[in-house]
């Protein structure tokens, strides 16, 4: 088929490839304009960017589309079957979605229509669920709205994490949308019952508060590295929390209380729990473990995280 792929993060790139793989022609990548990056600041290409120049594909990184007339026609002019769109950051105007063939398929990384929005498999986790999945849906002009074609479920166990669950989901996805491309499903409306919303996440998400239960905020420093990363603040030092488990408090601690003495380092939470953290990271140095975390930054018993 001739096609049309806009995505931009690593969780594009496997379904771009596997494209490319079973012989569909892809007659343009779309994808998010380069940023700057790194120490220098260099306009950095994202990585279905970068992708698609290795692939030896034609790129285009609009900044915009709702309102560009032009960028309309360009995409008409495409003479398309289908696109295939994973992740890309911009909203599709109506134009752009009636002019291939076949439409616009998503491949959308929970199974709709729970966990709508930006950030599916970080709001999975958070939230507890048992399982997660993949959904391949016709796109409208609604936000993940659209009629499904498939879908596939994954479990979530007791420490996944956000980064395991973002690979297999992609994979997931490549192998969906061949099939969806080949098969032509019919296409299935969503439910009305069971709607929820992941919306895009910031820095400010990932504080840990110490009052939540441990249970809770393992679950937030499972879901929320890489990025945008948990942390507390303690004698005005940001302290980044890269790995944590639940385990056994202390009646009557005080919630960000420093339990025992020495690694592993228990931080007394909400309703008498604990969360014991393994791997830790001060600003502009490496991630260590706790232990040889505590030699360079001791935080005895008794000590209160989360103060300035």
């Amino acid at each position: 088929m001739r096609l049309a792929f806009l995505g931009s993060p690593d969780f594009a790139v496997p379904a771009l490839r596997a494209l490319v793989a079973a012989g569909h022609e892809v007659a343009m990548v779309y994808a998010q304009p380069p940023r700057p990056a790194g120490r220098g600041h260099r306009a950095t290409p994202c990585p279905v960017h970068r992708a698609a120049l290795e692939l030896g594909l034609p790129v285009r990184t609009p900044a915009r589309l709702r309102r560009d007339a032009a960028e309309h026609a360009a995409f008409a002019a495409l003479d398309l079957d289908a696109a295939v769109v994973a992740a890309y950051g911009l909203i599709l105007p109506k134009p752009m979605l009636e002019a291939p063939r076949r439409g616009c398929l998503n491949i959308h990384a929970s199974l709709l229509p729970r966990w709508r929005g930006a950030a599916p498999i970080q709001a999975a986790i958070l939230a507890g669920d048992a399982e997660t999945g993949v959904t391949i849906m016709r796109m409208d002009e609604g936000l993940d709205t659209g009629p499904m074609l498939l879908r596939e479920a994954v479990p979530i166990g007791p420490r996944t994490t956000a980064q395991e669950l973002h690979d297999r989901l992609a994979e997931l996805g490549a192998r969906l949308v061949l099939r969806a491309l080949a098969e032509d499903p019919p296409p299935v409306p969503q439910p009305e019952e069971g709607v929820t919303y992941a919306p895009k996440l910031t820095k400010a998400d990932g504080r840990l508060d110490w009052t939540q239960d441990a249970a809770a905020l393992d679950r937030r420093v499972r879901a929320l590295n890489p990025w945008p990363g948990t942390f507390f603040e303690h004698a005005g030092t940001t302290i980044r929390v890269l790995a944590a488990e639940p385990t056994e408090g202390e009646a009557g601690a005080p919630p960000g209380t420093v339990l025992g003495d020495g690694a592993p380092l228990r931080i007394a939470c909400g309703g008498g729990t604990a969360l014991r953290l393994t791997r830790l990271q001060r600003p502009g140095r490496a991630p260590l473990a706790t232990a040889e975390f505590l030699r360079g930054y001791p935080l005895p018993p008794g000590t209160a995280l989360g103060a300035a």
